[in-house]
């Protein structure tokens, strides 16, 4: 169990013990909102996943790590960060895609890459969201301000990579 792991069940816990210290229908309405959403994240957890390690198994041998690998360089993260802003789905599809590149040669630093394009351009959720509320002339000025983000993660990704060994590079 990873110390992040360690960390959200320790805030949980004290969270439910302030719970039942504030009553126990604070308690009792908290485990009934976590029941349901568990019931409604469970089921894409547990297809996401598999889909993964089917993607990464599904990826040809040697495109991942030609096109987005550790050799790739600036090319591999600019790649990485424009299928990142292209990606559709939330982040039980995208973190689950991103450890099947990972498996099959793809670089820390071009999935870093990819996560930010995600994250930060997201085309799905601009024309889905961001266009109908906040209209075309935001998102332009919202894209044109944050498209050069994910490139430059990466690229600082890479600088800062020898600091962290224990990312496996293939």
């Amino acid at each position: 169990m990873s110390l992040g792991v360690v960390a959200l069940w320790v805030v949980a816990l004290v969270a439910l013990g302030l719970c039942f210290r504030h009553g126990g229908g604070k308690a009792r309405r908290a485990g009934q909102d976590a029941g349901q959403a568990l019931a409604k994240v469970l089921p894409v957890l547990l297809m996401a996943l598999p889909m993964a390690a089917f993607v990464a198994e599904l990826i040809p041998a040697g495109w991942a790590e030609r096109w987005l690998g550790p050799d790739s360089g600036l090319a591999g993260i600019g790649l990485a960060s424009l299928a990142g802003g292209l990606m559709p789905g939330g982040p039980f599809v995208a973190f689950p895609l991103v450890l099947g590149f990972l498996k099959a040669g793809a670089g820390p630093s071009q999935m870093v890459a990819l996560i930010s394009g995600w994250a930060i351009l997201g085309l799905h959720r601009t024309l889905a969201w961001e266009l109908p509320i906040l209209g075309g002339r935001f998102i332009l000025l919202r894209l044109t301000a944050s498209f050069a983000l994910p490139l430059l993660a990466g690229l600082l990704a890479e600088l800062l990579l020898p600091l962290f060994p224990g990312i496996p590079l293939r």
